[in-house]
């Protein structure tokens, strides 16, 4: 990066584009499968956790990017290792809390729950594209605007 790519206000130009970028990304996919939901009532709750799931995910990691790129770029490295590690293990945290409460219902939960990790799976990958292409499109351009 850049000095100019370090100033306050091209950190917040940043911040603010990747976060909304994120967040419709949510907001789109949510709604997309609602309609798919409106016919079969049972993805409701898989759609609500992994929405939410994304989004949060996807805010702190914003968040967190914005902290570290204003106080130590030459962390940026470190910082998307540690990203991605935290975004898988609370992913497995968030399945397991969802198996806990929801998943042991029997025959019927084993259906639930592969219902549950394919919803999941979309929002996961989605948000893992959204920071792997907003990210290596900023480094191929140099980290222009």
């Amino acid at each position: 990066m850049t000095n100019m790519d370090n100033r306050p206000d091209s950190i917040e130009k940043r911040y603010w584009k990747y976060l909304r970028q994120g967040v419709s990304l949510c907001a789109a996919l949510f709604f997309l499968l609602l309609l798919v939901a409106s016919q079969y009532p049972s993805l409701v709750l898989p759609l609500a956790v992994s929405a939410a799931y994304a989004l949060v995910v996807e805010v702190a990691d914003a968040i967190a990017w914005r902290k570290v790129a204003a106080g130590s770029p030459d962390s940026m490295p470190t910082f998307f290792m540690a990203v991605s590690g935290l975004r898988f293990m609370v992913a497995l945290v968030v399945m397991f809390v969802y198996f806990l409460l929801a998943g042991k219902t029997g025959k019927a939960g084993k259906a639930d729950m592969g219902t549950f990790i394919l919803i999941f799976a979309l929002f996961y990958v989605a948000v893992l594209l959204h920071h792997t292409l907003f990210f290596a499109r900023r480094r191929k351009k140099g980290t222009r605007e």
